[in-house]
């Protein structure tokens, strides 16, 4: 629900004369968390004061911590953000740990092989789950048999996610390079290939001759956010490209990483795709955050969090929209995010460098094994349902065929898998008792 007129409130009080003792409440009336009037109007507000009240207090509060962007809505009003307590606490979590010399689990920092094998994981998950949320209805599991054995997609679904795994990819090679409008028609090409309706409408921004897209609500199919218009699309894509690069004032510093939560909603609110906006908006982000030097952000999946409440996501839009362009809302919930995707990734290495230590306890000759074998094995022991292939082993470690062949090939003449034809290609799957096979 969008917020009552600050200005009408304003007048209101000012003729009833609460207005002086409103604003002589405590400064707490701003409360710790930045909520929305949505979520507001259903708390008790502090004594003495209306819920309307409370509202206008926090809102007075909040017009002194403001500040304008570079960004305009569709009419050429400012969006604007602050940086409450809740946001520089999120903020500094992520300094710390996503930027310079972060201290890592040795299981990533151990060698470069297991580093390649990480941001692979890592690649695949984000383009999964970033193409689920956009409606690609495929499992993971089926989806990560796919990229990983370089089978061609068979529907429109493995398709987007091959196609965000590409884009990517092809970003991670842009991290040095600054932000253009060609790079983004590039990416959004690499985004659509072979997804959309009309093909011609990869790689470009929409025009007006065209109907213009909106987003809707999946769940009741309710316009909630109408783009700015076609013809307003260029001046739009260059100011956002001169955004990316840090070419908009030098006397204003904006933190790096919520630079790039503002590229992600910039990219949202203007829509200008027909289709996968939401898909360039996530790599854009991914793409600003490595561009700044926040390295650890490649190995996180912050669509795997988003997917798990993607009404949270919208509400984080709808806040800003509804509430003058106040983007706090979105960039204190996606600092949330990137925090949550942080533990996560934090927590999944704890597991796998745990895991590698009992496997590699386990395997007696663990020196006549590289890491990539290690590395297999220890899957192995895990899933004995696993299935590898020279393909999808040279893409796990991003090694060449002939060393992917050597390394599977070396396992199945020591007994640790099973090797048969299937079509034109070999696979491999681990024997029965690999476990005391290792032991022995």
């Amino acid at each position: 629900m969008p917020p009552p007129a600050f200005d009408a409130l304003f007048e209101r009080l000012q003729a009833n004369g609460r207005l002086l003792p409103v604003l002589q409440q405590p400064t707490e009336v701003a409360g710790e968390k930045y909520r929305h009037w949505d979520t507001l109007r259903h708390l008790a507000p502090p004594e003495g004061l209306t819920p309307e009240e409370w509202w206008f207090a926090i809102k007075f509060a909040r017009t002194r911590l403001t500040r304008p962007l570079p960004l305009t809505d569709t009419s050429g009003r400012p969006f604007t953000y602050a940086m409450p307590d809740e946001v520089l606490r999120l903020l500094h979590y992520i300094d710390q740990r996503a930027a310079g010399e972060v201290a890592m689990p040795e299981v990533v920092t151990e060698s470069e092989g297991a580093k390649r094998r990480y941001l692979v994981n890592s690649l695949i998950e984000e383009a999964i789950r970033s193409s689920q949320l956009e409606g690609a209805a495929t499992s993971r599991k089926v989806a990560e048999e796919m990229l990983r054995s370089g089978r061609e997609p068979v529907n429109r679904s493995e398709q987007m996610i091959l196609n965000n795994y590409r884009a990517l990819e092809y970003m991670r090679g842009q991290v040095d390079e600054p932000m253009s409008p060609a790079t983004m028609f590039t990416l959004h090409r690499i985004l659509t290939e072979g997804t959309l309706d009309n093909p011609d409408a990869a790689g470009r921004l929409q025009r007006p001759d065209e109907d213009r897209v909106g987003v809707y609500d999946r769940m009741t199919s309710r316009l909630v956010h109408t783009p700015p218009p076609a013809d307003q699309l260029p001046e739009r894509l260059d100011a956002m490209c001169r955004f990316a690069n840090g070419e908009d004032d030098p006397k204003s510093f904006i933190h790096p990483v919520v630079r790039s939560v503002l590229l992600h909603f910039w990219m949202g609110y203007d829509h200008p795709f027909e289709d996968g906006n939401g898909r360039t908006a996530r790599a854009l982000f991914y793409w600003s955050m490595a561009h700044q030097k926040y390295w650890l952000t490649e190995y996180l999946s912050i669509s795997r969090i988003l997917r798990l409440a993607p009404s949270q996501y919208m509400d984080a839009y709808l806040y800003t929209e509804t509430d003058d362009g106040d983007t706090t809302y979105f960039i204190s919930y996606q600092l949330q995010v990137i925090q949550r995707s942080i533990e996560d990734l934090y927590g999944y290495l704890r597991r796998k460098a745990k895991e590698a230590r009992q496997a590699e306890a386990l395997i007696r000759t663990a020196e006549a094994y590289n890491h990539r074998q290690l590395a297999l094995l220890s899957g192995a022991l895990r899933n004995g349902h696993r299935v590898y292939t020279i393909e999808s082993h040279r893409k796990s470690h991003r090694v060449s065929y002939q060393t992917a062949r050597s390394d599977l090939l070396d396992l199945s003449a020591k007994g640790l898998l099973q090797q048969r034809r299937t079509g034109h290609k070999f696979v491999f799957t681990p024997v029965d008792d690999l476990a005391q096979q290792l032991g022995s």
